[in-house]
């Protein structure tokens, strides 16, 4: 009797990157019926572990208590253990070089520009100005897997966290047939973060149609939440950022009409439940593969600009000190997208 194979997939980054690699384990276990395992860090792990797909998560807290030597051996042995018929990393650090290469898997796969990517067995070209489900999807090749297109994320959402979000729209005053959109006003990059100032223009525009706004996002999201409340104009306005789990924030985006957000895990979470996305992109471009691939989905951007892109993932302040990525994008524009979509 023919074994099942068993495979790793390693992406210890942000909560973005873990819904764009679900794709990957989705593909594994419908195209050859593998036992799949998925390697995350704590934050992530309530989706990996909600999965579906995924028949093992393997928790790896990276910057806590599984920080230094000792640990990183452990888990490279535990993973060598598992005896994987191959491991696939879309993470490209030398921390996920190393475990798969310690793995001593029979095949190890990730990009050509992974960090000593020679340690890989196989190495897949980078490709720019794709997606990035269609660039993580590629590295199933070696398996024999082309698959070109889209593959949309499933988020597995209990019974318990819907009844949860209902809840706490309840306590908004949302009832269950009532229009509202979602906003995603923080990120951890702050050249990635719409200025507030424009925010709260676009929300005072917003408050003389009378249209129902909840705030999404996790607890390092409260503070901006805040600030940006206690500055607009519009009393239509609800918190819930750190009050909801990440599936729990995908059901009340599912709910909601559209969410207008940064290029930032929300924009992702969104695409999954099939939510139109109204995205801004500041220091970061559509073209590295982040864009959101919804039929209806608007990207704001100003294009044009020598700085842009001035950094891959974001940075703490502006290069340049002007900040015209976001200050040229027309707060008008959004209010008009937001007014004809709902």
């Amino acid at each position: 009797m023919q074994m099942q194979p068993r495979y790793l997939i390693i992406q210890t980054a942000y909560i973005g990157d873990v819904v764009l690699t679900l794709p990957v384990a989705q593909v594994l276990k419908n195209k050859l019926d593998a036992e799949v395992d998925f390697l995350c860090i704590p934050k992530t792990s309530i989706i990996v572990k909600s999965s579906k797909y995924v028949d093992n998560t393997i928790v790896y807290d990276k910057h806590g208590k599984d920080k230094g030597y000792s640990s990183f051996k452990m888990l490279a042995n535990r993973i060598k253990f598992r005896r994987y018929d191959a491991i696939i990393s879309p993470h490209r650090s030398l921390r996920s070089t190393l475990l798969s290469y310690f793995s001593k898997s029979e095949l190890t796969i990730s990009f050509d520009n992974s960090t000593m990517s020679f340690l890989y067995d196989r190495r897949i070209p980078y490709k720019k100005n794709v997606h990035e489900i269609q660039r993580n999807l590629m590295l199933l090749e070696p398996l024999g897997i082309k698959e070109t297109e889209i593959v949309k994320p499933e988020l597995n959402i209990s019974e318990e966290d819907k009844k949860i979000v209902e809840l706490l729209l309840k306590r908004f005053n949302i009832a269950e047939n009532d229009n509202f959109i979602t906003v995603a006003p923080g990120t951890i990059w702050y050249t990635k973060q719409f200025p507030p100032h424009k925010l709260i223009k676009v929300l005072d525009l917003l408050a003389k149609q009378d249209i129902k706004v909840i705030f999404v996002g996790g607890k390092g999201d409260i503070e901006i939440s805040k600030y940006i409340l206690d500055k607009t104009e519009n009393k239509n306005i609800n918190i819930a950022a750190g009050k909801l789990n990440i599936l729990q924030s995908a059901e009340l985006i599912r709910r909601s009409k559209l969410i207008l957000t940064n290029d930032s895990a929300p924009l992702h979470l969104a695409n999954a439940v099939g939510t139109k996305v109204i995205a801004v992109f500041g220091a970061t471009v559509p073209e590295f593969g982040f864009y959101p691939y919804g039929k209806n989905d608007v990207i704001f951007e100003t294009k044009g600009l020598k700085c842009r892109p001035c950094s891959i993932h974001g940075g703490k302040k502006c290069p340049i000190k002007t900040f015209e990525c976001f200050e040229r994008i027309e707060e008008e524009k959004i209010y008009n997208e937001i007014i004809n979509s709902i």
